[in-house]
Formats: C-alpha cells, structure tokens, sequence
C-alpha cells in the first residue's frame, strides 16, 4: 500500500508540476516537450497509467510521412461517429510530445477518462511505447527515404514498424501500395486482423512520382512478393485538386482534402480504414465526409495561415518524398515563394535528386542553408530573388512584398523553420484542445 500510495502521489505532484510548465511554455509560445519531461521525470509511468483503464484500448499510428494528418483525421472521423477521443494534437510523437498532450485533460487520478487514445507515434520510439502503452491497434502509412542521418536506411524502419505491429491483438491496417508494410502485415503471428487501403492503380500510375514510397531492399520475407496482391477495403478512386473519392465498405463517398496531392487522399484512406475497422456496424461512410469538411489542418501541412489581411500557405518539407509530393501538386507555379531551410535539414544535398519544375523562382531563400539551396536553384535554372540566411528579416521582407494578383503567398520549409516562422507571427498555439 506504501507503494501505491508513493506513486499516486507523484503522479499528482507530476502533473501539478508538468502543468506549470505547460503554462509557462505557452506564454513563451513554444515547446511542447518541455511539460512532458517534466511529468515523467517525476512520474515515470504516467503513459502507461493514462491509458489502462480505457474501454476501446489504445490505437497508434506510424509510417514515415503524414502521421500527424493521418491522426488528425482518424481522431476527427471517430469523434463524428460519437466516440471520446485522447490524442497528441500538436504532432508531439515521442514519450514527452504524448506526456504534455496528457497535460491537457488528464485528470489528477492520472487515468484518462476517454474512450480511445489515438496517439501518433514516432517510428523509432514507437518500438518501446508499443511495450509500454500496449496499442490493441496499428496503423501503418508508408516507408518512405527519411532522416538517413538518423535511421541510416529504410530497412531500420521497415524493422521498427514490423515491432510496433506485432504488439496489436486487434487490428493491423496497412498502405496496401507500400510493398514494405505488405511484407511486415503477411510476416504477423494472426493475432491481430489485417486489412489494407491503397489507391486505384490507374490513378496511382497517373502520379508524377506515385507516392514515393521506399522500394523493397531487404531479403527478408521477399518470398512474400509471389503471394497475390492484398486487396484494400477502402480505395482512393478519384482525386481532382482537394477533392477524392473513396470506395469503401456500403459505397462511395466524397470527401474535401485538407490540402492538394494524392498523398493526403491515401492518409484519409488509411484513417477510415481504421475507423471502419474499429467502429464495426456502427461505422458510416457519410460520417467521414462530414468530419473532412470541419477538420482543422494540422500546423504546417498544408496550413493556411491568415496574417495581416494576407493568406499565406505554408508547405513543410520533412524529406524527400514531402517535398517532392508536396511540389507534385502545386497547382501552378507560386506567384510568390518564400523557402527557408536550417540545420533540421543536416545534409540538403538530397534536393539534387528533387523535380523542381512545378516552380519557376523564388522571391526569397532564407535559413542556414540558403546559399546550399541557392546553388541548388541555379543547376536548376530557377531565380533567386533574395538571399537573406537570417529569418526575421527575410520573413518582414516577404511579408512587405505586394500582395500576389493570384493565389497566395506561399512558403516552402522545413520543419524548424515553420515552428519558428509561426512563432514570429504570432501563432503560438500549437497544442489545441484534444
């Protein structure tokens, strides 16, 4: 009993604590790790006792690009249908990201009262959190070439997500396009059930770059590319700008994009798949359509932002296949551009191998690599208006710019670049309400 009670009341001291942090972080207008290391440091299985009591388990989603969309939209549809949802709305996917996300709502018992947590999950870490936080579910989206400084080679991850998807006893669903995750779903011991979404194969082909997922480099389980291809219960049948068209279990339905490309097509695919498997009889089709037209973009993918009396579109650049089929779908050439790229981007050597011919200049090239994109750009044929490595000023330079005759203003950058672009405009919120 000694035990117990020395543990309840770290969890309340570490909450108590965590949440003054996650005040004082807000006024600063940033981190949204800082609370969440603090929590864990002083109640270290504050993960696992949030999570225990839930009626509908725990469901992770993981892959290397369009976790936090595809969360944010399984949350959103899954909500519509009238289920009490946790998740990490602000894109925090390691321990301390989910940690201050509990901060929100989690009451001082330390147990959440929701039905379900939906927790994006970092692909790394995500391996011990799937030993911690035991997900009944699984949703994989792709393995795509990601942070080689970090996982040197898309096998590394392919492992990580074969792990994460063995700790489910309910349902595995997997991008039946990856033929990575295919290979992990086949190679599962059947304790959970697996199904599959993908896209029409004639409108994949149509892709200018298909979605850019890692080929197959392994020897490992090859053997199951000769079993026939898996069959997908929820398709992406149609795509013309933001709006798609799904096949799905009781019919087609048409839903409203958050933003262009067919990669934000298949995160809703892979989100409804997971819903409908969740939810059983109980799922509707119109119900997804309807949670796409209220959902809130997560911040930087493919966020407008609206500053000034000017709409600004900003387009986050994680890695090469983000990139690339973020510039596949532009709809014309940006009027004007703003890119600015830093040290989160170690190595941009990369771009050397990206098709840039979706833009024709850019007005102003900013971030510590700037002169390494603007050699870049000048291979390329492409103009540079500007060159300023200091963001603040490049930023007020852009923003002093006319407004553009067509379209909007338009920002390409990386990941740290956006929070902190974001921060000098004034958009501090970045861990809404879950």
């Amino acid at each position: 009993m000694r035990t117990t009670g020395t543990y309840e009341v770290r969890t309340v001291v570490g909450i108590l604590l965590g949440r003054m942090a996650r005040w004082a972080t807000r006024l600063r207008g940033g981190g949204s790790a800082v609370p969440g290391r603090v929590l864990l440091a002083v109640a270290p299985r504050a993960l696992e006792r949030a999570v225990e009591r839930m009626p509908l388990g725990v469901v992770f989603v993981s892959g290397s690009n369009g976790k936090s969309t595809t969360t944010n939209m399984l949350v959103a549809i899954l909500r519509a249908h009238g289920v009490d949802v946790f998740s990490n709305p602000s894109g925090g996917n390691l321990p301390q990201g989910i940690a201050s996300a509990l901060l929100a709502s989690m009451p001082l018992s330390g147990r959440l009262d929701e039905q379900i947590a939906v927790l994006e999950v970092d692909e790394a870490y995500g391996v011990n959190l799937a030993k911690v936080l035991r997900p009944s579910s699984v949703l994989l989206m792709n393995v795509q070439i990601d942070q080689l400084n970090r996982f040197f080679e898309p096998d590394r991850v392919v492992g990580m997500l074969a792990t994460i998807a063995s700790a489910a006893d309910a349902h595995v669903v997997v991008n039946a396009n990856d033929d990575n995750l295919v290979n992990v779903a086949r190679a599962l011991d059947g304790r959970s059930r697996v199904s599959y979404f993908g896209v029409e194969p004639a409108l994949l082909s149509d892709s200018p770059n298909g979605l850019a997922n890692a080929q197959v480099y392994s020897t490992r389980a090859t053997g199951t590319m000769d079993a026939p291809a898996p069959v997908p219960h929820i398709l992406v049948e149609s795509l013309s700008g933001v709006d798609a068209v799904l096949a799905m279990p009781g019919g087609e339905v048409a839903v409203r994009l958050p933003a262009r490309g067919l990669h934000y097509a298949v995160d809703v695919a892979g989100a409804a798949a997971m819903a409908e498997r969740l939810l059983g009889d109980a799922f509707r089709p119109d119900l997804v359509a309807s949670a796409m037209l209220t959902l809130e973009t997560v911040y930087g993918r493919g966020e407008v932002l609206r500053y000034n009396g000017e709409d600004i579109e900003v387009i986050m650049m994680k890695n090469p296949p983000s990139l690339q089929l973020n510039l596949d779908y532009l709809a014309e050439a940006p009027e004007q551009l703003f890119v600015a790229v830093d040290e989160g981007t170690p190595d941009p050597s990369w771009m050397y191998d990206t098709d840039f011919s979706s833009i024709d200049h850019v007005d102003i090239l900013s971030g510590t690599k700037a002169w390494q994109l603007a050699t870049r750009f000048g291979y390329g044929e492409i103009a540079v208006g500007r060159v300023m490595p200091e963001l603040r000023p490049a930023l007020e330079a852009f923003l002093a710019l006319p407004a553009p005759s067509r379209g909007t203003k338009t920002m390409i950058v990386n990941y740290e670049q956006m929070m902190l672009i974001r921060k000098l405009l004034g958009f501090l919120e970045l861990e809404k309400a879950p």
